[in-house]
């Protein structure tokens, strides 16, 4: 007999702390961050109080535990088909690819099962297509916590201790035309890897103009366009893919973190098979060259297959349409404060860009950590005070000056207006002790 939950949710939370991360719990304590969520309800978590809060983070774009993914992936454990073929001929991978090219335009998946997976198939799959070397990202870029990925990351504490990072890798100042041109001049770049919108970086869109380049001159090149998609898919930027609207087609796309409705990890690496062919098509050994063992399992497909049925067009273009109108109800509310400086974003992907405020008492060398006394406090501040309001807010990782809100796709109306109305309320706050 398995140990109960009840037992679990009352001794885990410590033993996460003494066996897993002590620093992560650590941070969760001294930011106050709530901890012990104990069930779901409507999507919503509740604490042992019985308080609910609304997840911002963004990988809970259906809510948690949506019922309509958690009934597929009971109904796929109740019945008797396998999970995992040994042959990695996996008919829900099969099926599942079929559908993420019926609805994206690529004819070839790679699954993996995170972010940080489908970054790592991309950069092979571009030094196997093309034979070049190099690979260039851009400044401010969050790819995930692998070797490849973060040898991609911007510089500091997730970049740096690292070193020497992957032989070959580049980094582009962001959003600079001119500098991505010369980069890619020699003609020896195998892969421009970007985020449509960069998440960790501050919430900051590609320009039309950048946008417009990255798509030109990669072509001209001979080097493959990467759109990194894991924050950006699935509709949370308004669209499927926010790469879609881009004048060409990237070569590679890579979707994550909530494909899995949430409940399952999976990752994709969405290509064309003529791509997929250059770099692997040589041989049946080759073929096998990249690859993960359960990458291709069934109950991960199983839940994808159940969230991709859940967003259709009509949820996909309200996501666009209310998060331009949360973006507007959202700024006239913060409007005048002085620690406000501008709301940016792309459907529920938003960003809330605050002043920092070099006051000795709201400044981590008075809160006993001189460590981070190099980091503007007024996010992680406004975070703590949104807590108490109901609300799981975070910064973004290389900008704690921005304040990152990605909301549930069915979160009412009522509770955006809560969010903007507590949002402006805290700030005050802050604004009046600084």
């Amino acid at each position: 007999m398995g140990e109960s939950a009840a037992d679990i949710l009352k001794h885990g939370f410590g033993e996460f702390r003494a066996f897993v991360n002590p620093l992560i719990a650590e941070r969760a304590r001294l930011a106050r961050e709530p901890i012990e969520f104990v069930r779901v309800e409507g999507g919503v978590l509740h604490d042992a109080a019985g308080k609910s809060y609304e997840d911002l983070h963004g990988t809970q774009m259906l809510g948690h535990r949506n019922p309509a993914v958690a009934d597929a992936i009971r109904g796929f454990l109740d019945s008797d088909v396998p999970n995992w073929f040994p042959s990695r001929v996996n008919p829900w991978a099969g099926r599942l690819a079929r559908r993420l090219c019926e609805r994206t335009g690529y004819s070839n998946v790679f699954f993996g099962m995170s972010g940080a997976d489908a970054v790592e198939a991309a950069l092979k799959l571009a030094r196997a297509a093309t034979r070049k070397p190099r690979i260039l990202a851009l400044t401010g870029g969050y790819h995930g916590c692998t070797f490849g990925a973060v040898s991609l990351m911007h510089d500091g504490p997730l970049h740096d201790p690292f070193g020497p990072h992957l032989p070959g890798v580049e980094k582009v100042p962001f959003d600079d035309v001119d500098a991505l041109a010369k980069a890619l001049a020699p003609g020896d770049v195998c892969a421009v890897v970007v985020e449509p919108i960069q998440g960790e970086g501050g919430v900051r869109s590609l320009s039309p103009a950048m946008i417009a380049a990255v798509c030109e001159l990669t072509a001209k090149h001979g080097a493959l366009l990467v759109a990194d998609e894991v924050q950006t898919a699935l509709g949370r930027s308004g669209r499927f893919l926010a790469s879609e609207a881009w004048p060409r087609k990237p070569e590679i796309a890579l979707i994550a973190k909530t494909l899995g409705g949430g409940l399952v990890p999976i990752s994709a690496m969405l290509t064309q098979r003529e791509t997929f062919e250059r770099a692997y098509g040589q041989n049946f050994f080759i073929g096998e060259s990249h690859n993960t063992t359960f990458g291709y399992n069934g109950l991960s497909c199983v839940a994808a297959l159940a969230t991709l049925d859940l967003l259709d067009d009509d949820l996909i273009a309200s996501v666009a349409r209310r998060g331009a109108e949360f973006r507007s109800l959202l700024a006239e509310a913060l409007r005048g404060n002085p620690l406000f400086t501008e709301v940016r974003g792309e459907g529920f992907m938003i960003g809330v860009e605050l002043v920092h405020a070099p006051h000795p008492w709201l400044s981590f060398e008075h809160f006993g950590m001189p460590e981070l006394a190099h980091q503007p406090t007024i996010g992680p501040l406004l975070c703590y005070r949104l807590y108490a309001r109901g609300f799981f807010a975070f910064v973004c990782g290389h900008d704690w000056r921005v304040l990152r809100l990605q909301p549930r796709f069915d979160i009412p109306d009522a509770r955006l207006a809560e969010l903007a109305k507590a949002c402006r309320e805290e700030l005050d706050h802050l604004a009046n002790l600084s």
